[in-house]
């Protein structure tokens, strides 16, 4: 389920890409060369939630969040093994 983003710091890759309709490897690509900026804990990335703002140019509304979990939903229930799979290279 998408959570309540607005009211977050910072957003992970996943949480990213699932929100832009990207994949993960594009985030990371846009954080390495330079496009993305994200602040790197460990071995993760962490994306200020305000990016999100200015790249959707604006915030989610309670609408946007139920379709998002919607669209989520539904890709999981579709692709659900293929993005494990995906998901460990």
């Amino acid at each position: 389920m998408v959570k309540e983003f607005h009211d977050r710091k910072y957003l992970s890759v996943s949480e990213y890409a699932k929100i832009l309709g990207i994949s993960r490897i594009a985030v990371y690509k846009q954080i390495k060369n330079g496009k993305l900026k994200a602040v790197r804990i460990g071995k993760n990335y962490a994306i200020p939630a305000e990016y999100l703002t200015n790249v959707t140019g604006k915030r989610l509304t309670q609408e946007d969040k139920v379709k998002i979990d919607k669209a989520v939903e539904k890709t999981f229930q579709e692709y659900g093994e293929l993005l494990k799979i995906l998901g460990n290279e």
